[in-house]
């Protein structure tokens, strides 16, 4: 059993307050974060080291957070990434993500309570439905 509290998380949000409120909060609990602005930079990271698990906002310039979902899922290098879509939509988008493979779906604002609690479930393989493909 790999230790939860070292694992490599990739924060994918366009806005700097936010972005830097959820790294200090993993960072605290001892996660090394990378981060990234948008879908192309989101991508790069990924695909150069992949990491345990990535927040993916889906409001992001360029290419959109489904977009990256689709492109991670469908690359053999990072399919294994374990996705969190972060959205502050509400939940109109949840089944959509999830059926392209998002292991969570995460509704802004938080807490950082919330936070933590969904990367170590996530982390720990307890996300979304698996549903084994026909």
């Amino acid at each position: 059993m790999g230790e939860v509290g070292k694992a490599e998380i990739l924060i994918v949000e366009d806005h700097p307050t936010m972005r830097e409120a959820m790294r200090m909060i993993l960072e605290h609990e001892g996660f090394v974060i990378r981060e990234a602005a948008d879908g192309t930079q989101a991508l790069a990271l990924a695909r150069e080291q992949p990491p345990d698990m990535m927040f993916l906002d889906l409001n992001i310039p360029g290419m959109g957070g489904a977009d990256v979902l689709k492109l991670l899922k469908a690359d053999p290098r990072t399919a294994g990434v374990r996705v969190v879509i972060v959205t502050a939509t509400g939940e109109e988008g949840r089944d959509y993500v999830l059926s392209l493979g998002a292991d969570e779906y995460f509704t802004k604002p938080f807490s950082p309570l919330a936070l933590l609690r969904t990367v170590e479930r996530v982390l720990r393989g307890g996300g979304g439905e698996e549903t084994a493909s026909p």
